[in-house]
């Protein structure tokens, strides 16, 4: 069922469609609750969300899990400190005691985020359901047997009926959500502060740059030479490669969306530090963020035939791409102190 629900006006929220699921809630929730600077951008860039890893242990569909940000709920987490936040999270055994307890909070008044796979829920578009099991929403009312969702991806909020929702919340595999569900129970601090900026931007720099064969830069040189490895006439290169495009681009905002986001956040940056030399940043990692677009078109083109199998060509791109973001995060690092 996907028709579009109630006015969410009328319940006291209003939706706003976002370029990352859980950005776009959990900004959403603060400033419901009276944080009006918290925008999808800050709530990325305050949180440190900002991220790369190559993680050839977890596997999605027998191939690695490539990500761009931070693990699921580390925006989430990494807003309680800068803005002396409590938030609970809770999990249940089974889908009768999920739909129990969000009924209540629902009943109390509440705004809650769930967390869920994107596979089961019905008002998105059948070529969009895949089997990820980390994608974010809010709900703000019950209405029979339908919840009203704010679904931050999409430009109103939407219904689901509660048997499908119980099934995106209890979707089995990695990330497995076990019904979480998580609403804010005290937010002491309404402004953002300028030194929690200049912390979380260092922190970034920080995980951007770590010393580890498959996080932040090091991670992606790692990646290009898996890739490098790759036999061009072998038919689970084309996999790879398509897996590559799909968790950059289709898999949260991917590898451009959180380089533009984050530089939207520098823009913001550079108002509340006073250092105007973050908006030449921004548009440096905007830049990047092109950069990466022409990567996943590079790469979908051979996917599709439109061009050679070419891993070699693949691996040296992203190469370029390790070498432009380590320039880039260290001058930020400089920009900063």
């Amino acid at each position: 069922m996907n028709a579009i629900a109630a006015p969410v006006a009328e319940a006291g929220f209003r939706h706003s469609q976002a370029a990352h699921c859980e950005s776009g809630v959990i900004s959403s929730l603060m400033r419901h609750h009276g944080v009006p600077a918290m925008t999808e951008s800050m709530a990325l860039g305050l949180s440190s969300g900002l991220s790369f890893a190559y993680l050839p242990f977890i596997k999605l569909s027998g191939l690695p899990l490539i990500s761009y940000r931070m693990p699921p709920r580390a925006m989430i987490k990494g807003l309680l400190a800068p803005m002396a936040a409590r938030f609970r999270f809770e999990t249940f055994r089974s889908p009768e005691d999920g739909q129990r307890r969000l009924d209540a909070l629902l009943a109390d008044g509440h705004l809650v985020g769930l967390q869920t796979s994107v596979y089961w829920l019905p008002y998105f578009p059948p070529n969009m359901r895949f089997h990820f099991n980390a994608h974010n929403l809010l709900v703000y009312g019950k209405e029979g047997d339908d919840y009203l969702i704010s679904d931050p991806v999409f430009e109103q909020p939407v219904r689901c009926a509660s048997a499908d929702l119980a099934r995106a919340r209890f979707a089995k595999g990695v990330l497995a959500p076990k019904g979480l569900m998580y609403y804010p129970q005290a937010i002491e601090r309404k402004a953002v502060d300028a030194g929690a900026v200049r912390k979380a931007i260092l922190k970034t720099v920080r995980n951007m740059l770590a010393p580890v064969p498959i996080v932040g830069v090091r991670g992606m040189r790692t990646l290009a030479g898996r890739i490098a490895k790759l036999a061009p006439a072998d038919p689970r290169t084309v996999a790879f490669i398509g897996h590559l495009v799909r968790m950059q681009e289709e898999i949260g905002t991917g590898g451009a969306g959180f380089r533009f986001i984050y530089a939207a956040f520098l823009q913001e940056a550079a108002a509340l530090l006073g250092k105007p030399q973050l908006l030449q940043m921004s548009d440096r990692l905007t830049a990047i963020g092109d950069d990466w677009r022409a990567f996943a078109l590079k790469a979908a083109r051979m996917v599709k035939g439109r061009e050679a199998v070419d891993p070699a060509k693949l691996a040296a791109l992203l190469r370029e791409q390790a070498q432009r973001e380590q320039s880039f995060f260290r001058d930020l690092k400089a920009a900063v102190s």
